[in-house]
């Protein structure tokens, strides 16, 4: 899969100094092959291949998960990851996330990366 980067507020630089965790995110992405899969069918694989690389799957936001969709995809070594082929209108959402896991008290993650599909690609899955 080749892959575009946007770098907001410094966050290359952040990954940079987590070189082990960005190249494992990196050869993730380049170790899947999304022809014929469907959105739900690529998220399953980004879930099997994060989770492999002992990636914490779903860690919840706050202390007590008393809001089930209040957790990320994948955490490891302060980087958070959404990996999105939905709607895009969660884009919002998503991006609160890694905003809440950074600021104020919580202070969970140095940065945040989403992975989702330009619009080219998204009219090629099923």
């Amino acid at each position: 899969m080749r892959f575009q980067v946007f770098s907001y507020r410094f966050a290359e630089q952040v990954l940079n100094s987590k070189l082990a965790a960005k190249k494992e995110i990196e050869q993730i992405i380049n170790s899947i092959q999304p022809k014929g899969y469907s959105r739900p069918g690529l998220n399953e694989i980004f879930e099997k291949k994060f989770v492999e690389k002992t990636w914490l799957k779903q860690p919840h936001l706050f202390a007590e998960p008393s809001e089930i969709a209040a957790k990320i995809d994948f955490l490891k070594d302060r980087i958070g990851v959404e990996v999105a082929f939905s709607h895009s209108s969660f884009i919002g959402i998503d991006l609160l996330k890694f905003q809440t896991l950074s600021y104020s008290n919580l202070d969970k993650i140095d940065v945040g990366v989403y992975i989702t599909v330009t619009r080219e690609y998204k009219r090629k899955l099923k």
